[in-house]
């Protein structure tokens, strides 16, 4: 299986580049800044601007999946407004290129309460709010995309960094909690999960997510 891996430098997508090589595929590692990858014979690293949908449906023709883990940076003063054009670009690249699509994005979106959004209460940090808004939005719009064959995957309220330790679950829509608390899992597991839906893929147009 060939996978091509947008943002293959990244928090999430290094760990996602990890776990995929080490089940054996072949990764097209899609960054901005190519040095950032790490050369291994199963990976071949491409600048390539993921806003622009054209140049990009050109690199994700003749892989068998698609990973997105794109984030502009959450330090981004623009972030909202970086996120939704860098997600419009990939969902339309996906689109030209026929591909199978995963989206990693935030847990904002997920449910605390019946109705009630995690990034709407009152205590979500400031800081990562419009990060948060912009993955929602391009959760909304991915809904609507009804000829892709997509999924999303949202973590849990608290991603670590840390390796694979197994022994999470996964979710829907709503927050996941351990005991009284909300949920987390390692970036590891995380990536474990993301590449166990690229093999084995269960939530066709649906968004999912994982916790321990």
């Amino acid at each position: 299986m060939k996978i091509a891996l947008i943002g293959a430098s990244g928090f999430v997508g290094t760990a996602i580049l990890n776990e995929a090589v080490s089940r054996g595929y072949h990764v097209t590692a899609i960054v901005r800044d190519v040095s950032k990858v790490a050369a291994h014979p199963q990976v071949t690293a491409v600048a390539v601007d993921a806003q622009n949908p054209q140049a990009l449906a050109e690199v994700l023709k003749g892989n068998d999946r698609v990973i997105s883990a794109y984030n502009p940076g959450w330090s981004a003063p623009d972030i909202y407004d970086q996120y939704l054009k860098g997600a419009k670009a990939i969902v339309a690249a996906a689109v030209i290129a026929r591909s199978w699509l995963l989206v990693v994005g935030g847990a904002g979106s997920l449910e605390i309460a019946p109705g009630v959004q995690l990034v709407d209460t009152p205590d979500f940090p400031a800081e990562w709010k419009q990060g948060a808004l912009a993955a929602r939005d391009g959760l909304t719009a991915l809904r609507h995309e009804t000829t892709l064959d997509w999924r999303f995957v949202s973590p849990p309220v608290f991603l670590e960094p840390g390796d694979k330790r197994g022994g999470y679950h996964l979710g829907g829509d709503q927050v996941l909690f351990s005991g009284d608390k909300p949920a987390g899992i390692s970036v590891g597991d995380l990536a474990d999960g993301v590449l166990n839906e690229v093999e084995k893929a269960a939530h066709l147009r649906q968004r999912f997510t994982l916790g321990y």
